[in-house]
């Protein structure tokens, strides 16, 4: 029996990549404002420590897939690479991460663009470093793009995935998903207008495997030196594999 695609629409004429990449667009305009808020801005210190364990290998190239408006791309000036590409599927969210780093006089260093994450516009071995910040649970095939990832990295460099997860333990189990499940969808609606964006993200979520089978598969694909460090009581994962 296969798994169920979750769709943040359930269009039947649609794939789960053209749904994805209509919803993205959709919310670029409130996606900043409601990503900090909704996180309470604990997501900024994800992705500081997320990028803490890229500096061993001190990546002059770094890719960011799912960039998004490039929040994890900014993060990874940290590093002082010469170069920082951001990829997204969303011209949407592209074009607001463009203008964000326009303003932040760093297109020297960030390129943005749009591109499938499923099929990198990239040469094999191309960088030093890759990041994904909550984005592999949107992927329609996740062992493809996955697979795609580990292609553009050389050999020894140095994969970093940050996604949700699901909590086990008492309190935060239970707040955070009265918090994902109620909270979340409610304001995301309100403040972005769209009915299904926000509640299709703790959806996804629940459907996404995590921990050891996120794990198994990094293993079965080719990934090496796999960790899995959860942050704030299990509500995210920071993996990190080397190629």
């Amino acid at each position: 029996m296969e798994d169920k695609v979750v769709k943040p629409y359930g269009n039947e004429d649609k794939s789960k990549k053209e749904e994805v990449r209509e919803m993205f667009d959709n919310i670029s305009g409130k996606y900043d404002f409601l990503n900090h808020f909704l996180s309470l801005g604990i997501d900024k210190i994800w992705r500081k420590k997320a990028i803490k364990a890229l500096r061993v290998i001190k990546p002059e190239r770094v890719l960011d897939i799912a960039t998004g408006t490039g929040d994890f791309a900014l993060a990874a000036l940290a590093l002082k690479p010469k170069e920082i590409v951001g990829l997204d599927l969303s011209p949407g969210m592209v074009a607001v991460g463009q203008k964000k780093m326009e303003k932040k006089g760093v297109t020297d260093v960030i390129k943005m663009m749009v591109g499938d994450s499923e099929t990198l516009p990239f040469d094999d071995n191309h960088f030093d470093a890759l990041t994904v910040g909550f984005g592999v649970r949107n992927f329609e095939n996740l062992e493809k793009g996955l697979s795609e990832m580990l292609r553009v990295v050389r050999p020894g460099g140095k994969l970093i995935i940050l996604e949700f997860s699901k909590p086990k333990k008492f309190p935060i189990k239970q707040a955070f998903g009265f918090y994902s499940k109620n909270i979340i969808p409610f304001l995301g609606k309100s403040i972005s207008k769209d009915d299904k964006a926000y509640a299709y993200l703790p959806e996804s979520v629940a459907a996404f495997p995590e921990g050891k089978d996120f794990t198994n598969i990094l293993e079965k694909l080719g990934y090496k030196s796999i960790e899995a460090q959860l942050v704030s009581g299990g509500i995210a994962t920071i993996y990190s594999g080397i190629k």
